[in-house]
């Protein structure tokens, strides 16, 4: 990863900034400019930017430009659980510690690698190097997520996810006692002195809203169920954290703690935050009827959770 500077020469002036970036930046397509635009890595004039800008001349842009990857992800022969899979698409249970698809330093063992192996003629919709993928999860974040098997189900189940008409329901044991029933409605985008992390207080943000819509209280944390209609990116975790509740073991917004009351200390094992997607609801992107999938808690979670509540005595507050 490294950052290059650049200056609009005057006559390259009048371009898009997607193709200007396309025609300078050696090895990198216009989708690949996109994507880095839409991360937050392009900065003009010291300002976050949309792909659509018109350069001027003497223009200072700022790129952070990651090694690419292969420009074709190779099938490997990854395990996947399959929870349905029929002619049209694929619903998996993704497991934590997998990358959803090749990106800098992620050029294998991504769960679009697995998909490779597994499904013939993935839909292209989504690109080379995410092939049939309507939606993601993070790393860290096991459970269900649906895959289009052709253009034609890749392009529906992408309308039904940008109309918000899919459910997505999550498990996350948070620090604290959190109330079913809480709405958090704050907007989301990426934190201008972290270009990793996402913010609730970002200049340039989205709207996002999150429901709490079940809480077990424990000692010291919540399991709770969470609803989004929204799908920002890190958008539970960062809404979590931003109502002084950051969900376990994540490190990224303030989850992951040194020291822990002795009947807390099976948190201590986490490697990953304590977020699971645990059901997706959507309809049939090609017969309409509805369709619902649920993952069970991811194993390493469950064994935390089942060990905290036999050091409380399962008592509830």
């Amino acid at each position: 990863m490294r950052e290059a500077a650049l200056e609009v020469a005057p006559e390259q002036a009048g371009e898009r900034l997607d193709r200007y970036l396309a025609s300078v930046l050696p090895g990198h397509s216009r989708s690949q400019v996109q994507r880095l635009i839409a991360q937050g890595h392009v900065r003009v004039e010291g300002r976050d930017v949309r792909a659509n800008l018109v350069v001027k001349a003497g223009d200072r842009i700022a790129v952070v430009v990651h090694s690419p990857a292969p420009a074709t992800p190779e099938a490997e022969d990854i395990a996947l659980t399959v929870l349905y899979e029929d002619a049209d698409l694929i619903v998996i249970d993704k497991p934590a510690g997998m990358v959803v698809h090749p990106a800098a330093g992620h050029a294998s063992g991504t769960l679009v690698n697995a998909l490779l192996h597994h499904v013939q003629d993935l839909s292209g919709v989504g690109g080379e190097l995410r092939p049939g993928i309507v939606h993601r999860l993070d790393k860290g974040t096991s459970g269900v997520m649906v895959v289009a098997k052709h253009d034609k189900a890749h392009e529906e189940l992408a309308r039904q996810f940008e109309e918000r008409e899919v459910e997505k329901e999550y498990i996350a044991l948070v620090w604290g006692v959190v109330q079913a029933g809480r709405r958090i409605d704050l907007p989301i985008g990426r934190d201008p002195n972290n270009r990793q992390k996402m913010s609730s207080r970002a200049r340039r943000a989205r709207s996002a809203v999150t429901r709490i819509t079940k809480a077990h209280h424990l000692r010291g944390v919540t399991l709770c169920h969470v609803a989004i209609a929204t799908g920002r990116t890190h958008q539970i975790r960062v809404h979590l954290s931003a109502i002084g509740h950051a969900i376990v073991g994540d490190a990224t917004y303030g989850g992951a703690r040194a020291r822990v009351a002795a009947d807390l200390r099976p948190v201590l094992s986490l490697d990953r935050p304590f977020l699971h997607a645990y059901k997706l609801a959507f309809n049939h992107p090609i017969d309409g009827r509805p369709m619902q999938w649920e993952a069970p808690l991811a194993p390493d979670l469950q064994h935390v959770l089942d060990e905290i509540e036999a050091l409380q005595g399962d008592r509830t507050q």
